[in-house]
């Protein structure tokens, strides 16, 4: 369904009413206007009767008169049980000559008692061609006023919802800026309209409550996971302490790994869920040109360990440059996340292949001989391996940095018995 704005919305309805309106008050003044006209045309009738009596009476030739001439009048004997004594007013339609055609004619039919004591019947004429005339100027003066009653409302309803509506504009311009724990302007304008002076305040109270939420929200997550951070870090130097020690047996040895091993995962999960939630609170605001060509080789050497210990044979294949405006430290966030994905979930002498064009990165690598699930690998605490060192929270980083960037997108692929995260941009 298409979506129109306030103004065009308003108008649209009060064409519509207003042409049912006119058409209603045009017919209601057209009957009106035409009943006038008739009145005045029947009380010209009556009066010519009455004149015409008269000259009867004072001119027995005008008895002879039993056609209509040039007074348009015409006296026919009838018999006593036809006479009436009321008048008769009617509309008829007489050929005329001049246009050689009927037209149509007010009609006065009367009886009357001549001089002789005879009964006549008398019938006037008059013509009201000048009736159609009537109609056709007045349906034209009503499209005239119907079409400047339009473009007037349309002018001015377009003036006035333009003018009356600026603020609303505003504040929806400021709630589409609004951001959180990014400062905006609050001050609110002398509004003159009661209705938006409130809908501001209201915003802005919101927006007040959200925000001291908001920090409060990071303040307790930052606290929760420096608290952790450290007893972890303390558990696990004490172990590393207790291993040093040549007391134990094997069988100790291999309990205090597996405990040092889990606190150590536990350590990590608390850095990734503190890495999600700085990112999903857009804590990482910073945007400057970023070449992510450069970034990855860096990333590269500095995973060389890594890469050797899994004996990895590592292409770089740059065909362009892929550089954008990013945040830096998201920007080396996103890409040690997929190379390290790459790199943990491939095999030992595998391939890992990074390729760059302008505008996506692909990671190809070996692995299992089995496709991940595409539609929940990007979710949280989703594990497909049996890897017990994951958090399940890698990828789930990744897809969380890219919902930041409109337009930007990852998606998984497998062909070929490879494994390919392609990272793509809006093309520029």
């Amino acid at each position: 369904m298409m979506k129109v704005s306030l103004k065009y919305y308003t108008i649209k309805y009060l064409i519509t009413i207003l042409l049912l309106i006119i058409a209603v008050w045009a017919a209601l003044f057209y009957a009106y206007i035409l009943d006038e006209v008739y009145d005045n045309v029947d009380d010209g009738l009556k009066n010519r009767k009455i004149q015409i009596i008269k000259a009867v009476y004072l001119d027995e030739h005008l008895l002879k008169n039993n056609e209509f001439g040039f007074n348009e009048f015409k006296i026919n004997p009838i018999s006593a049980a036809e006479h009436q004594e009321k008048n008769r007013l009617f509309n008829k339609m007489y050929y005329m000559e001049y246009d050689d055609e009927e037209q149509p004619y007010r009609v006065l039919e009367t009886d009357f008692i001549d001089q002789f004591g005879k009964y006549q019947k008398l019938t006037i004429r008059t013509s009201t061609v000048e009736e159609d005339e009537l109609v056709y100027d007045l349906t034209t003066a009503l499209i005239v006023l119907y079409l400047l009653l339009v473009v007037s409302i349309i002018g001015i309803n377009g003036f006035l919802l333009h003018k009356a509506m600026k603020p609303f504009y505003r504040i929806l311009d400021k709630l589409k800026k609004y951001q959180f724990g990014i400062s905006s302007d609050k001050e609110s304008p002398n509004y003159s309209i009661k209705e938006f002076e409130e809908l501001d305040r209201e915003i802005n109270e919101m927006i007040d409550r959200n925000e001291l939420a908001f920090n409060q929200q990071k303040q307790f997550i930052e606290n929760a996971s420096h608290e952790l951070q450290t007893p972890l870090a303390i558990a696990i130097n004490k172990i590393d302490l207790a291993i040093q020690n040549d007391q134990f047996d094997e069988k100790d040895m291999n309990f205090f790994t597996d405990i040092k091993n889990d606190l150590g995962r536990m350590a990590s999960l608390n850095k990734s869920l503190l890495m999600l939630s700085k990112i999903e609170n857009n804590q990482f605001s910073t945007l400057s040109h970023v070449n992510f060509t450069a970034m990855i080789k860096e990333l590269v050497n500095s995973y060389e360990d890594f890469i050797e210990y899994k004996e990895i044979k590592v292409n770089l294949l740059d065909k362009e440059i892929f550089e954008t405006i990013f945040s830096p430290d998201l920007a080396n966030i996103l890409l040690s996340n997929l190379l390290k994905n790459a790199v943990r979930y491939n095999h030992q002498n595998g391939i890992l292949n990074i390729i760059t064009e302008k505008d996506r990165m692909i990671f190809q690598n070996t692995g299992s001989m089995n496709p991940l699930d595409g539609k929940k690998i990007f979710n949280r605490f989703f594990k497909q391996s049996t890897d017990s060192s994951s958090t399940g929270l890698g990828l789930s980083i990744i897809k969380t940095i890219i919902k930041q960037y409109p337009g930007w997108d990852i998606v998984y692929d497998f062909e070929d018995g490879m494994h390919s995260f392609i990272l793509s941009k809006n093309k520029s």
